[in-house]
């Protein structure tokens, strides 16, 4: 199934700008998510592809960020949105070929941009090679070892081997049958049952990603966003959780399935891959730990470069709780010499528009559209805020168009497999993944080449007056915002760099700190909030007036 490529190979990773060139650019790097699938359409069968985001690369450019991570491209049945992968080093043909991934590298580069491809080490495909001969070959086989295959509990084995639960649902264990047609072992998966957990216990799974490591950083990428992290190394024995509703636990404790300390051996192997390679090639943790000091251990030194804050995303818009985890997550950081990383929304949780527009207490998935002005107003205002703050920051596509999270998708457009499961996420991680709108005033709004083409998930009619060319070059739009940020971050070198900041006197309710020439103010309360503001305005979320903050507003200040 492997896809060949001749002459991929490239020792270097030839980006036209090296912006931070020996002190690691990405300690302040602003990193822009695309998921392929909904960005842009370039061949017209309602799929995006990377084709179409190779056309929207300049977008990119002007729009100010410093590197661009493609969640999964490769070959998959599409069991979970490309997160079940048959072939690491093979495209999946709705995609494209691994000449258009080549294409699409090289031209990242001579813009500028640095591309960052996503990695699923914790589970493959069952459509996988190794695991399709596992079942093929039944008990005894070699393969099995390379996954989680056990017997099963009870008189007849019929009982999962243990009590854990899957992410999306159900128990974490589905039984198989053996070639002779009789039940067999039980394997393991924490997700989906077409995502069967890789053993990392297996030297063969360790040999293996070693290699798909260097595949792609000799064709050039410039790092690895990695997926579920903190699960790819498993409790001795599988031990019981010994309750039930486990899904509420994490994040909470060290789980028996995730944050194992053996995970780390793991990293330090990966992270001296990494090194030999010229360029600053990098490695990005998606690790879902109970504190940001759990996090912090990730990203130590000889581990990796980067771990998603969850902290941060997952905190409300409220002054006081803002504060503590900006403090929290800095002193975590300093001790392991690692950036600082912010994010306000990705592929799996609600758009923090509509989040925002939701009052406290909910979560990170929602189904309420809430108060969609106040869920705007909230939501530009804290870009501001995280653009701000020292370290490096991701945007997730179409959050610098103000995109609310699309709430009225119908049941039988969904993909979701969690929503076809119960028990587990809530399942509506669909609202956030639908195709974003580029120009025109009938879908799908040039997401794909034609008109009234197709779109693999519906848009709203709304969105019309949302899209790039319908705001581009208006002062007032969410994205003239965040090209107006981006550009001053850049320019303005105390903002993203470092990792300290200092805090200012500030009614409740509000935050106010320097950084270097530039003072940033935030009022998360819903009420006018009189306040000093000396120097001289360089951006606002919303309107400002001298001596007064607006309600639910950020404004930055040269002093």
């Amino acid at each position: 199934m492997t896809q060949n490529l001749a002459g991929t190979a490239r020792p270097t990773a030839a980006v036209a700008t090296p912006a931070g060139a020996g002190r690691g650019w990405w300690r302040d790097a602003v990193i822009y998510q695309v998921y392929p699938r909904s960005f842009a359409d370039a061949n017209g069968d309602g799929m995006g592809d990377l084709p179409g985001v190779r056309s929207r690369l300049p977008y990119l450019r002007d729009l100010g960020v410093d590197a661009v991570w493609l969640s999964p491209f490769y070959a998959s049945p599409q069991a979970d949105a490309g997160y079940d992968v048959a072939d690491y080093r093979a495209v999946d043909p709705m995609f494209g070929t691994l000449l258009d991934a080549d294409a699409l590298i090289r031209d990242a580069h001579e813009l500028g941009l640095r591309i960052i491809v996503d990695l699923v080490p914790n589970h493959s495909s069952d459509q996988h090679e190794w695991f399709q001969r596992a079942l093929r070959e039944g008990p005894g086989s070699p393969l099995r070892e390379r996954y989680h295959f056990r017997p099963g509990k009870g008189e007849q084995g019929e009982l999962p081997p243990n009590d854990w639960e899957s992410i999306f649902g159900g128990p974490a264990w589905t039984r198989t049958t053996d070639p002779d047609g009789t039940p067999g072992d039980w394997y393991l998966h924490l997700f989906a049952p077409e995502q069967p957990d890789f053993n990392w216990d297996s030297p063969a799974v360790a040999d293996e990603f070693r290699s798909i490591l260097r595949f792609w950083l000799d064709m050039g990428v410039d790092g690895f966003r990695i997926d579920v992290a903190h699960g790819l190394v498993k409790a001795p024995g599988l031990p019981d959780l010994g309750t039930g509703d486990q899904l509420k636990l994490l994040g909470s404790d060290v789980m028996p399935f995730f944050d194992q300390d053996g995970v780390h051996q793991i990293y330090r192997a990966w992270r001296r891959i990494l090194d030999e390679y010229p360029g600053q090639r990098i490695a990005v943790a998606e690790a879902w730990t109970p504190t940001v000091e759990r996090t912090a251990h990730y990203v130590r030194p000889d581990e990796l470069h980067q771990a998603f804050n969850f902290q941060y995303l997952g905190t409300y818009w409220d002054a006081a709780e803002l504060r503590t985890v900006i403090d929290s997550s800095l002193a975590a950081m300093r001790p392991v010499g690692a950036p600082a990383t912010w994010v306000l929304s990705n592929h799996d949780v609600t758009r923090h528009v509509t989040r925002f527009a939701n009052p406290p207490g909910q979560g990170t998935q929602m189904r309420s559209p809430g108060d969609r002005e106040l869920g705007l107003r909230r939501a530009r205002a804290a870009t501001l805020l995280m653009l701000a703050l020292p370290g490096s920051a991701y945007v997730y596509q179409g959050e610098e168009l103000g995109l609310p999270e699309v709430t009225d998708l119908p049941d039988e457009v969904r993909q979701d497999p969690s929503f076809f499961r119960a028990s587990g996420q809530d399942g509506f991680r669909d609202g956030c993944r639908v195709p974003i709108p580029w120009s025109g005033t009938a879908a799908p709004y040039g997401f794909g080449p034609h008109e009234g083409g197709p779109s693999w998930l519906p848009q709203p009619a709304e969105w019309a007056g949302l899209s790039v060319a319908a705001q581009s070059g208006d002062p007032a739009s969410t994205l003239e915002l965040y090209r107006s940020a981006l550009r001053i971050r850049r320019e303005l070198s105390a903002l993203g760099a470092g990792d300290e900041l200092e805090w200012l006197p500030a009614p409740a309710g509000v935050l106010a700190f320097r950084r270097g020439s530039l003072v940033c103010l935030v009022n998360t309360t819903g009420e006018p909030v009189a306040h000093p503001t000396e120097g001289r305005l360089l951006l606002g979320s919303g309107p400002v007036e001298p001596g007064l903050l607006a309600p639910d507003s950020t404004s930055w200040w040269a002093v």
